[in-house]
């Protein structure tokens, strides 16, 4: 493809998540970090995937609405087992709980991706059986001593010293890490974006498709 026709946007990350930003760094994703602040507590009877996906959306939506010449990423990951959405814990004694609860059981990881470019939106959720090694107490306690589990859904990380309490994954490991980043590329695809190997950037035909979008979009609302 002829690179002077292609022009690459400008990305956000709408997450503090270090995971989430080494993953776009390993794919030669340059972006800029965003956090969003939104609140992210679970409605009353909310399905677990329509509660990632919302939240995805919601991150998406809060830094396109400041910052509307940017290509935007919104992703949220939960922990789920026996219907019941596992977030990050709110201390030490609460980790035990969440891996004492995990430990020797499967359990699902849904991770949800929102991409926003101007008025395109595109969404995603990528759900991940994963199966735990059955852990004794003393390895629980062990394990959040090293403080690993405070920052994480599930109270577990399995980039790091949570590897070696995964017995096996069946799914992308990429969005237990946050981030399923297949999912990302297509969803990239989807609002006129194209990612090659490092690179990403947007033909000039669907430059002009945009434009006349946001034009569209701009008489119809009378926003300016």
């Amino acid at each position: 493809m002829d690179r002077a026709v292609t022009q690459a946007p400008r990305i956000v990350l709408a997450s503090q998540s270090p995971r989430r930003r080494d993953l776009l760094t390993l794919i030669g994703i340059a972006h800029a970090v965003r956090p969003a602040d939104i609140d992210e507590r679970v409605l009353p009877n909310e399905d677990p995937v329509a509660c990632v996906e919302r939240l995805a959306r919601e991150k998406a939506a809060a830094i396109a609405a400041v910052d509307r010449d940017a290509l935007v990423i919104g992703a949220d990951t939960i922990v789920v087992i026996d219907d019941r959405i596992l977030n990050k814990p709110l201390d030490a004694a609460d980790a035990v709980s969440m891996l004492r609860t995990l430990q020797g059981r499967s359990h699902h990881v849904y991770s949800a991706v929102c991409v926003a470019w101007g008025d395109r939106v595109a969404a995603g959720v990528e759900a991940v059986r994963v199966h735990f090694r059955v852990m004794t107490p003393a390895e629980v306690d062990a394990y959040v001593a090293t403080g690993e589990p405070m920052d994480k859904a599930g109270a577990y990380g399995i980039q790091g010293y949570g590897a070696t309490i995964v017995d096996r994954i069946e799914g992308d490991f990429f969005a237990v890490m946050g981030l399923p980043l297949v999912r990302l590329v297509g969803l990239l695809r989807e609002v006129g974006v194209t990612y090659e190997f490092g690179v990403c950037f947007v033909t000039k035909g669907e430059i002009q498709k945009t434009r006349g979008e946001s034009r569209k979009a701009t008489k119809t609302t009378g926003r300016k």
